[in-house]
This record gives C-alpha cells, structure tokens and sequence, in this order.
C-alpha cells in the first residue's frame, strides 16, 4: 500500500508541477475560441467548464482505465510506474496539447492536425485509421455493457438495439441536448465508484506488492502463463496512462471552451483524473490477484482464480466492498462509461469525416450522409463480432495496438509543432520515440501478433527506435538548412 499512497500524492503533485509547466510552454491566452466563433447550435456550443471536464473525463474513460488496469495489475508493482509516469508525462500532456492544438486550428479534428504538421499523405493515412478505430470503438463499446446487462435483465440482442438506437441518436442531436446534461452524472457515478473504492482500500490496508519487491513479471514469476512486460506492459495499460484514442475526443470538448484557460483542468487535469481511477483499480487488482496473507480471488472467484475475467473482478469486488447501493452505483458507472464513449466515439468519427469532405453538419440531412455509412460499418463489424466466439477477443487486440499507435502519430505531430513554435519539444519527442518502439515491438514480439523470438523482436524494435530518431535529427537538419 506505501507505493499505492506514494503513487497517488505523485499523481496530484504531477498536475500541479509538470501540468503547469506544459502549460506555460504552450502558453495559453485570451483570444476567441471556436465555440464562440463558429457557434453553430449543434457541435459548436460553449459549455460551462466544470460540464466539459466531467465529459471530458467520461469520454476519454470507457471502460480503460478499469478493465486496462485490471489485466495490467497482473505484471505487477511495474504496472504503477507505467500508470504514473505515463500519465504525467505521456498521456495528460498528449491530451492537453492536441485539446489545445485543436483550439488554436478552430476545433479541428485529429486528422487536420496530422495533416498541418505531418503533410497531406499522413492526413489520409490518418483519416483511415481514425475512422477504424473509432468504429471498432463503436462495435465494442455495444457489446461489453449489453454482456453486463443481459446478466441483470434481459438479452443481449434486445440491450444491443437499445444501446444502438441511443447511440443514433446521440451522436445526431446537439452536443449539449444529451451529452451535456447527462454525462456529468454519469461521470459522477464513476468517480463515487473510485472514491469507495479508495476508502475500501484506506480500510482494509491489505498487504500488496511493492515496487521493491522487484519490478519482473509477476504473473510469470507466480507460475501463470503471461505475455512479456515489455511491450505489453504499455499496451494493456492505455486509457491509464496513454491513449490516442483521447486525441480524437479532445476536438469535441474544444468546439465547446468560451476560454483557453480552461485548458489545463479540462484535459490535463481529465487525464490525470482517470490516471487516479486506474491507480485505484489496479491497486484493488493487486489484492485479487496477489494479496496476502490470502489474496481476494481465493475467497471471491476461487473457482477461476487467475483467471477471473476483468469484469468479473469488477462485479465481484464492487458487490463484496460497496455492498448493495455502492454496487449499483458502481455497476451504472461501469456500464455507462463504454456507452458513453462509444457514442462521443461516433460523434468525432461523423465530426472527421465532415470535415474531410467539407460538408457543414447544421441540417440533420447532411448528418445523415456521413452517419447512415457510418453505423452501417459498424452494425457489420458488430454482426461478424457476435457471430465469432471469440470476435469480441480479437476486435479488443487490434483495438488496444491501433489506440497506441494513434498515440505515437499524435506525439510526432505535437513534436513537429512545438518545433516549428520553437518551443521545447523535448516534452513529446522522449513519449514520441517510447511509444513508437512500444507499438512497433508488440507487433513483433506478442503472442497476438507475430509472435517473434524475443531476442530478435527487441533487436528489430531497437533498430525501430533508431530509424525513428534519424528520421526527427534529419527533420531538425532540414529545418536549420
């Protein structure tokens, strides 16, 4: 528990000091923002800040930083280091400078960024592989709450269409008809769920791995079948520490700022804000999977043990430690975070593409061009997940790689511009060159992809570290040319 404690202060302190500091780098001022400039009654509505944060928050949450943490608390005390140093440094600075990035380019999505910094061949690249990821979040974000719903009433099939239907119509109406008012509840029931959570925690003061107690794979190390902490460490743990998933839902929350001095609270401050929830989740995990004397899957789950499923854990530990009340509490904060971010997942994807193609969205037929494709994909992606066993499995892998490697594109196109800003860019170049290499040597190494000979999947990811550094000196060389 002292790493725990330790950990958290940390967090805190991170928002307070580094959040400050990257703040005054990127140097925040008084101009017109697009909610006021471009006010359009639909996407481009100002907000009250406190509304954005909690939607900034609950978008960018999801299931991730629970279900992340859970499966990544199975490596061990490393998992709190990736948690923490990833927030501060990695994740709530790629949030707050592509958040404010977005602002300064009239609330443009991640895409039009790239492609202002990273050239027009990028900008495509990117548009493809936004709209993919935002889909797969879609398909998945539908089927893992109507999975814990069906348990408490009902079918699958029937909390799917129902979940959809919502998603339609969400991602039509005006930003604050739905998300504006109901979100912030929403994430409220999340942040009580954490909150609980801590004082379980405070209470119970169980005995827990600590950092010294070595930093190897635990899982391994307990005799359990186990993917190599490094890079899958960094993959598991996304939405905790890193995820370039929030970089396509930042752009929302700028169409929605009267002031860019907001910024820091809004999104670094969101960020380090779920860093806490999945410290917290984490922490509860390392109990259920590693507490002593007893750890709490031999008295909650003894049938599976190990193996308990992440939202298995979560029902388990929420029905034992908050009881009746808390549990339900807990279970709508679970439940509604996926739905949440599913359809703001939607809403960014028809936001990119009308941009792209340069179709206003103030009339709801011209919504309906870009959405009716756009559920079409996923209702196809959804159909082909439910028809495979183990589509919901393989739909996840590729959904957690291509959220990181969002990421690394993200971090370069901040680098480029704090560059050419003259800024010091030191602060995305270091997460730029870690998550290029975490990207590039899963797909080597993992057993979810090719599955290579450790020795020569780090070889080749150093070689990936290299090439890319090569790549940032030479684009220095050309710019002082």
């Amino acid at each position: 528990m002292i790493t725990f404690i330790v950990s958290l202060v940390v967090l805190v302190l991170g928002y307070f000091i580094y959040g400050k500091m990257v703040e005054r780098i990127f140097g925040p001022d008084d101009r017109v923002t697009p909610a006021v400039e471009r006010a359009d009654g639909v996407d481009f509505i100002v907000i009250p800040g406190w509304k954005i944060f909690m939607i900034q928050f609950l978008n960018i949450a999801g299931t991730g930083p629970i279900f992340g943490a859970i499966m990544g608390a199975k490596f061990g005390p490393s998992a709190y280091l990736w948690i923490v140093l990833g927030c501060i440094f990695a994740g709530a600075v790629h949030d707050y400078l592509s958040g404010m990035l977005s602002l300064r380019h009239g609330g443009a999505g991640l895409p039009e960024l790239v492609g202002a910094y990273l050239g027009n061949t990028t900008k495509r690249v990117m548009l493809v592989f936004s709209i993919l990821l935002l889909v797969m979040v879609g398909a998945v974000f539908v089927y893992s709450p109507a999975e814990i719903l069906k348990g408490i009433w009902g079918s699958g099939t029937m909390w799917i269409i129902l979940i959809f239907v919502y998603y339609i119509i969400a991602t039509m109406l005006p930003i604050d008809k739905i998300i504006g008012k109901v979100y912030p509840l929403f994430a409220f029931s999340l942040l009580f769920m954490a909150a609980g959570l801590l004082v379980c925690l405070l209470l119970k003061w169980p005995s827990l791995p600590e950092l010294w107690d070595g930093l190897g794979n635990r899982a391994i190390l307990s005799g359990h079948d186990s993917e190599p902490i490094w890079p899958c460490l960094f993959i598991t743990i996304a939405c905790g520490a890193i995820s370039g998933f929030h970089a396509t839902q930042s752009p929302l929350m700028a169409r929605c700022m009267k002031s860019e001095r907001s910024g820091r609270p809004i999104f670094y401050g969101a960020m380090i804000t779920e860093g806490i929830v999945a410290l917290i989740w984490a922490t509860v995990s390392m109990y259920f999977f590693y507490g002593e004397p007893t750890a709490g899957m031999a008295v909650l789950s003894p049938e599976k043990g190990f193996s308990t499923s992440a939202p298995a854990v979560v029902t388990l530990v929420c029905n034992d430690w908050l009881g009746i009340v808390g549990g339900i509490l807990a279970m709508l904060g679970v439940v509604a975070a996926p739905i949440t971010s599913g359809d703001t997942a939607f809403r960014s994807a028809r936001l990119i593409i009308a941009d792209f193609v340069h179709l206003e969205q103030r009339s709801i037929r011209k919504r309906l061009y870009i959405c009716i494709p756009l559920f079409a994909a996923s209702i196809a992606l959804l159909l082909w997940q439910i028809e495979n066993p183990n589509g919901f499995n393989v739909i996840w892998k590729y959904f957690g790689w291509a959220n990181q490697t969002l990421a690394v594109f993200t971090l370069w196109t901040l680098t480029v511009y704090l560059v050419q800003q003259r800024k010091p860019y030191i602060i995305t170049l270091l997460p730029a060159l870690l998550m290029t290499t975490v990207s590039a040597t899963f797909l080597l190494v993992s057993k979810q992809a090719l599955g290579l000979n450790l020795t020569l999947g780090y070889s080749l990811g150093a070689v990936v570290l290299i090439v890319a550094l090569a790549w940032f000196l030479k684009y220095l060389q050309g710019r002082k040319a």
